[in-house]
């Protein structure tokens, strides 16, 4: 495949990135469906509430989508999605980028039982994406992935979060416990002062341990053999084992599988049902800062002047 064309509603934008990379601009996604009747396959990178219109435009068209992170702002919006998939025949993926993260694809054939998962992800402040919540900014990459490793609907939530040097919440703690019992701890933070990228869970007798950043895993047994690593554990009874994982950027592995189902017509790894899933807990977890927030009185915690 080769890119044909970028569309963008500011022209001089699209043409800039048109000529970088030898292909033609538009100023909206209309003008080059209906002047590009070759186009197959498009990446959606437009703001989320703008999902809905363009993917679906594009799905209609006959076009293959691959659409970013959240799939839509709401639930209703992303079962319209999954309803146009249907009914137009598209491959639709949803852009969960850390579902291609070699450290988290050598981790999903080591899952057996996982009852507890201890996740962060801390970023410094930027910004960017300051018109969304945490939850839908950062924590939502890791809401995707423990929900494919639990494969659980979620029975509980508690959560508390709090905006710091935006108007949305900077910081957030989740707690879900899922129906087949597993507890899942989510700390994200836009303010801080270091970058952590670290998915941790449990499971009968093994404690796996995933480094989103560093790429890799270390897996600690009870009396199974595995390599020593340093002879990290002062338990002898503990064997240490670090899986062999494939270094790959997660970008470029997560469109060089978009276009494998694109040609092959199959199934994406991240579906818009797996998009849906994510996005609905996402708000269910807001929905659940939000009553906190009222209980505590902090309803109207606001920025110093």
């Amino acid at each position: 495949m080769r890119l044909v064309g970028v569309a963008d509603p500011d022209i001089s934008r699209a043409d800039a990135v048109a000529r970088e990379f030898g292909c033609r601009g538009f100023g909206s996604v209309d003008q080059l469906i209906s002047t590009h009747s070759e186009v197959q396959a498009a990446s959606v990178a437009v703001p989320t509430t703008q999902h809905r219109e363009v993917a679906g435009a594009l799905m209609e068209a006959g076009i293959d989508v691959l659409i970013e992170k959240p799939v839509a702002t709401s639930v209703v919006e992303a079962n319209e999605l999954i309803e146009i998939s249907q009914k137009s025949g598209r491959i639709a993926q949803v852009g969960h980028l850390e579902r291609f993260n070699p450290a988290v694809r050598a981790t999903v054939p080591l899952v057996t039982k996982p009852m507890f998962f201890e996740v962060h992800r801390l970023s410094v402040f930027t910004s960017r994406s300051l018109d969304v919540d945490v939850v839908l900014d950062l924590m939502i990459h890791d809401l995707d992935v423990v929900l494919s490793l639990v494969n659980s609907p979620a029975r509980e939530i508690r959560a508390v979060g709090l905006p710091i040097l935006s108007d949305k919440v900077d910081i957030a703690n989740v707690r879900i416990e899922f129906e087949s019992g597993c507890v899942a701890n989510f700390t994200a933070s836009r303010v801080s002062t270091e970058r952590v990228r670290k998915l941790r869970f449990f499971q009968p007798q093994q404690y796996v341990s995933v480094d989103y950043a560093r790429q890799d895993v270390m897996v600690f047994s009870l009396g199974k053999e595995g390599r020593d690593f340093g002879n990290p554990s002062v338990n002898p009874q503990i064997n240490v084992a670090k899986p062999a994982v494939v270094a790959e950027e997660p970008l470029h592995a997560e469109l060089r599988s978009f276009l494998e189902c694109v040609r092959e017509r199959s199934k994406p790894v991240v579906s818009l049902e797996s998009g849906r899933n994510s996005l609905s807990l996402a708000l269910d977890i807001v929905g659940a800062m939000s009553d906190h927030s009222g209980r505590t009185n902090l309803k109207h915690f606001e920025m110093a002047e």
